[in-house]
């Protein structure tokens, strides 16, 4: 009887220990294909996100064009009767979406990479303010995915601020794109615009400028720091016009996102580089990231690295309507100091080492 209890015993022993096996292979298996899942949606939403801002546009504007000369006519010769109706409206504070700025598609674009938005000090809602979004990178993902969404949440970091991340006007000229830009608070970086977000939509209001432009973009590489700043002095001739606060930001890792291939100064293709720049507005850099496929091929994908947007202290800044260029260079002073003190006091925190140093042109 013994025996038989004894055997028994192994085997249900056995039996249970070939079960909780089985059931860690399930819950392993289950858990791996998450994980995938989770992966190809996160590269959609870079894809999505490439689509939109690089063709989007375009493709648009072709397909419109099309339409024209088909029996379909009248759909685009209705939307460009509202594109001229509507033309203003970018400039006049567009039409900003709540919604639009919480798909949940920016959650997994935010965790691709990942991003992150830290906050160094409150703004009060009662006043308005310029932040200078450094640096300017390829494609500017960092400013994307912290001013336009709210993803790394903006709006309950810095609640009651309203924030509006300045691109290039041409943009808004796009069919379909400038619906697209105005739902996510984008306006056009020109005067008009910004004037009347900071004087015509009472306060709270925050105007994101990335000051490097598409000039900077030609000189990001990965682990190189360079800024251009020395000679943009717009930004802060507008801050004193209006009485808004300055306020620095710098993403950490931002440049390493993509690789670019660079020209040597005096070649002809560095030349026509910054020739396209200075007619069109923006950069004809040449970059490449990771593969879609594969991680180690190369493709247009940006690669996976995280970057982390530190919003830095605010420079009080009084309202000038006409200040003079001494009083625009203090204020400029005042602000590239602010800079290089948030730079520094975070450098090693965000994947910097103690010796790097930032580049100002």
């Amino acid at each position: 009887m013994k025996t038989i209890i004894a055997a028994y015993s192994r085997d249900l022993g056995g039996s249970r220990l070939t079960l909780r096996s089985a059931l860690h292979s399930v819950s392993a298996a289950a858990t791996s294909l998450q994980e995938q899942l989770r992966t190809c949606i996160q590269l959609f939403s870079i894809i999505q996100w490439i689509f939109s801002f690089l063709l989007m546009g375009f493709m648009s504007l072709v397909v419109f064009t099309f339409l024209f000369f088909t029996h379909f006519w009248p759909i685009s010769a209705v939307y460009f009767s509202w594109v001229l109706f509507d033309w203003e409206t970018p400039e006049t504070g567009g039409r900003r979406s709540e919604w639009v700025r919480n798909w949940s598609v920016w959650n997994y674009f935010r965790d691709y990479f990942p991003i992150q938005l830290v906050k160094t000090h409150n703004l009060p809602p009662g006043r308005n303010y310029i932040i200078g979004s450094h640096p300017h990178g390829i494609l500017c993902i960092g400013a994307f995915c912290n001013f336009v969404t709210e993803s790394t949440g903006f709006s309950q970091k810095f609640p009651g601020i309203r924030p509006h991340l300045a691109t290039l006007a041409g943009n808004f000229r796009l069919p379909i794109l400038r619906e697209y830009l105005m739902s996510g608070g984008l306006c056009p970086v020109n005067q008009k615009s910004l004037g009347y977000a900071l004087s015509q939509k009472g306060s709270g209001n925050a105007v994101v400028i990335v000051v490097g432009g598409a000039a900077e973009s030609l000189s990001c590489q990965p682990g190189v720091t360079t800024l251009i700043l020395s000679r943009r002095r717009g930004f802060v001739r507008l801050a004193l016009e209006h009485g808004a606060d300055l306020v620095p930001s710098f993403s950490f890792g931002e440049t390493d996102l993509y690789d670019q291939v660079h020209f040597s100064e005096g070649s002809f293709l560095r030349a026509a580089q910054c020739k396209v720049q200075k007619f069109l507005g923006f950069a004809p850099c040449f970059f490449y990231g990771r593969g879609l496929i594969s991680p180690k091929s190369k493709g247009f994908i940006p690669y996976s690295r995280p970057v982390t947007t530190v919003v830095g202290e605010p420079v009080t800044v009084p309202q000038i309507k006409d200040p003079s260029p001494a009083i625009v260079d203090q204020y400029h002073n005042m602000y590239k100091r602010a800079l290089l003190k948030l730079f520094h006091e975070h450098k090693t925190k965000y994947g910097l080492g103690e010796n790097a140093e930032l580049s100002i042109l």
